[in-house]
């Protein structure tokens, strides 16, 4: 299966999963979500965040393809950007950090360890920003797709909890001090894309005597 990572922007927005598409659990607070909601404009809504957030501070979120086909998608954002993290009890988020607020992959695709691309690659950028790590808040009783991550995967793919709590425990990923993890990380990312090409070999030197016997074209 070929597959390849695109930054998530208002061309490709459409090919996020129902309901995630319109979904603005994250982009808004509360009580301005419970208002799109009645008024139908949660879709807007949500074009509006991901193009504000596009010019303040650029790449927000990752769409991962499978042979051309959306399979999975993760969007990031420092926390002044997420309304919704001042609603968990376990808030704030450390100053050092962006938070990794949500994401799915597509149930087909489930098991081929997408997610941890996903992860990786959010890592990566959140990394090249200056940033020392990437939070989260997990789902310790997650028993089906929603808005936050579940718990138990983010510890599967190398979150430590920070903050504990029983339903919503805040989790931690130091990106510098992962360096294994990192390398790992780093390596899969670059080849999934396209980073990596093979090195040519330097063109051989032209003695004078070549020089003198090439047929001219």
């Amino acid at each position: 299966m070929a597959r390849r990572l695109e930054p998530l922007t208002l061309a490709n927005i459409d090919e996020l999963p129902v309901p995630c598409r319109d979904c603005v659990f994250w982009e808004l607070d509360p009580v301005a979500a419970k208002q799109a909601h009645r008024t139908g404009d949660t879709g807007l809504e949500k074009e509006a965040w991901l193009s504000q957030l596009l010019l303040d501070w650029g790449t927000a979120g990752v769409v991962l393809y499978v042979d051309d086909d959306p399979a999975g998608f993760a969007i990031y954002a420092p926390a002044a950007y997420l309304p919704r993290v001042q609603a968990f009890p376990t808030a704030p988020v450390s100053p050092d950090a962006v938070v990794l607020a949500t994401g799915r992959i597509l149930p087909r695709y489930l098991g081929l360890g997408l997610g941890k691309i996903l992860v990786q690659a959010v890592a990566k950028d959140v990394l090249k920003r200056g940033f020392r790590a990437v939070e989260a808040f997990g789902d310790s009783r997650w028993d089906g797709p929603g808005c936050v991550w579940p718990t138990e995967f983010l510890q599967a793919v190398g979150f430590g909890v920070v903050r504990e709590h029983p339903r919503n425990p805040r989790l931690r990923l130091d990106l510098r001090s992962a360096v294994k993890w990192r390398s790992e990380m780093e390596a899969a990312v670059e080849r999934l894309m396209g980073a990596i090409r093979p090195e040519h070999s330097p063109p051989a030197p032209v003695t004078v005597r070549d020089a003198l016997t090439r047929t001219p074209s």
